[in-house]
This record gives structure tokens, sequence and C-alpha cells, in this order.
């Protein structure tokens, strides 16, 4: 469903405040940000076999087929799903700051929110965002035609466990079998996983949301000819909230 002319004309005019306030290319380019070393770990592909998309949390939203899809469109296909990890200290675990899908090596002109297009524009600020929520610490990027099929396996596991719970019962094992074939920047619960939805060829991620539960940014990085050439997930502003601790740790 695409917005209507009166939200288009808002957004038209809200969408420059709502863009990032730095250059989220730098989670994936910069080894290091605020002091904290980081790296870029790749966890496998991303199917996006229509084009339209959402980012969810895969345990909590995902699930539910009233879920809307973002109005932006992005490119078709097979993407390498890169995820930028601050690196563990002595106080903290290897957190997952950014994830990224990059669609081209075009050069970024601009960032856009990705919208549903059904958002309140009124009284927009420089650096707001609208976001997703992050209930159980995961979250997802996934192809309205995976989510149709998500939701189908969903609904079927439900039917079949009426007293189960999908992580208990179903990914918590994958989470444990990724960390132990893949243990680096994971706890040993598991923080990834590149689950292949059955019967079929499709690949769904899912990943750990930096500092856990909260809400969080989905940004579209455009080229000089508007067409759309990264997609990129901020979770932890990493100068912000490790250049705060800092200080504080200093008081």
């Amino acid at each position: 469903m695409q917005p209507t002319k009166e939200w288009l004309e808002k957004w038209q005019k809200a969408k420059k405040f709502l863009k990032p306030v730095k250059n989220l290319e730098d989670y994936f380019t910069l080894k290091e940000i605020a002091g904290k070393e980081l790296d870029v770990m790749d966890i496998g592909l991303c199917s996006i076999p229509t084009g339209e998309f959402l980012v969810r949390d895969p345990l909590v939203y995902l699930g539910s087929k009233y879920e809307k899809e973002y109005f932006q469109k992005i490119p078709i296909g097979e993407f390498k799903t890169e995820v930028c990890v601050v690196k563990a200290s002595d106080e903290d675990c290897d957190r997952y700051a950014a994830v990224r899908l990059k669609f081209n090596d075009n050069e970024i002109s601009y960032f856009e929110e990705a919208m549903k297009g059904i958002e309140d524009l009124e009284d927009v600020n420089e650096g707001d965002y609208f976001g997703f929520a992050v209930d159980a610490g995961l979250a997802c990027i996934c192809d309205k035609k995976l989510h149709d099929l998500y939701c189908e396996f969903y609904e079927k596991f439900a039917k079949e466990n009426p007293d189960g719970n999908i992580y208990d019962d179903y990914f918590a094992k994958l989470f444990e079998e990724s960390y132990k074939d893949n243990p680096k920047y994971q706890r040993d619960g598991g923080d990834w996983i590149n689950w292949n939805i059955p019967n079929t060829n499709y690949h769904l991620p899912m990943f750990q949301s930096g500092f856990g539960d909260g809400v969080y940014p989905v940004y579209l990085a455009y080229d000089k000819d508007n067409n759309p050439c990264q997609l990129i997930i901020e979770f932890i502003d990493v100068e912000l909230a490790y250049s705060e601790t800092d200080e504080e740790d200093e008081d």
C-alpha cells in the first residue's frame, strides 16, 4: 500500500530532519571510533526477492502478517549481510553497532530513514527517527515474500506447539550451533544465525541488537541518481555511547 498524497507532501518537508547525524558508512570503513576497536563480520546472504522489505524483531513482531513493509523499495537479489562489531573490552562483551546490506559500490549522496508511510510527521526535529521496536534482543532484514513465508512457519509452529516457545523450542539450538561453528564475536548462546526458511532457498539472517531491547533506526543510502545503494541499521551510536561512558568512568 502506497502512502497518501497528503502524507508524501508532509514527508518531503520532514525527511531532511529524518537522516543520520553522522556518516553511517564509517562503521564499515573505520577501525575505531571513540577509542573502541571495530571490525566488520560477514554473516552470509540476505534474500531480497521482491524489493519490498521490513526490519523487525523476528521473535516478537515478524510473525504477525499485519506488520507493514516500508514504502521505499530496495534492489532485488542476494546481498551480503555485514555487521559492524564493537570489540569486547574488559567492561563489556562484543556488541553489534550496525548492520548493512550493500547493493552496489555507488558513492553515497544522501540518506533517508526507511518509512512505512503512516507515521505522524508533525513536530519532527533534526536527529529524530521513528525506528523499529526490539523486545527480544534480536532483529532481521526481511523481504515481503520471506515475511509471508515466515508468518506461515510461525503459525504452523504455534498450531503444532500450543504450549511451546518458538525461541526456546526452535531457534535456541540454531543460535547455539552458530556459536559452535562461528564463535568469533558471539556469546556462547549465540548472537546470530543465517536461517534458511524451511523448504526454501531463502536466507533470513537474525542478529543481536546492540544493547538489546529498544527502538532503532533503519536508513537507506542513495546515490546521485536517487538509486538505493545501501541499507544500514544503526544499533549503537558508538561515539555517543562510549564517549559518555568514558567520561563517567573518569569522574
